[in-house]
């Protein structure tokens, strides 16, 4: 059930538009913000989320004691755009992003 719930936060997240000021001030987001996630397009919060594949992978694999930038940028933006995203915890996001 709770994959259903995150399949479904996924889903939600990548249709809502993200304002690319979010990402403003980390080390992550501060490239992304300056070369195409400024426009809000679902491409560009695809693409975030894509590149957190590696550092999601070494948060589950630690057991959620390594944390990465880009990991950190991914959860941020699915949560600001789905009730569902903030609902779960970080490793059940991590996993997630891994099923994608």
């Amino acid at each position: 059930m709770i994959r259903l719930a995150i399949g479904c936060a996924l889903a939600l997240a990548f249709a809502a538009p993200v304002h690319a000021s979010s990402f403003a001030g980390t080390s992550a987001g501060a490239g992304s913000a300056s070369s195409g996630a400024s426009s809000g397009s679902t491409s560009g919060n695809d693409k975030v989320v894509l590149q957190a594949r590696e550092d999601a992978a070494g948060f589950v694999a630690s057991d959620g004691r390594i944390r990465g930038a880009r990991l950190e940028a991914a959860l941020r933006q699915l949560r600001e755009g789905s009730a569902e995203a903030r609902a779960a915890s970080d490793l059940e996001l991590a996993r997630a992003i891994l099923a994608r």
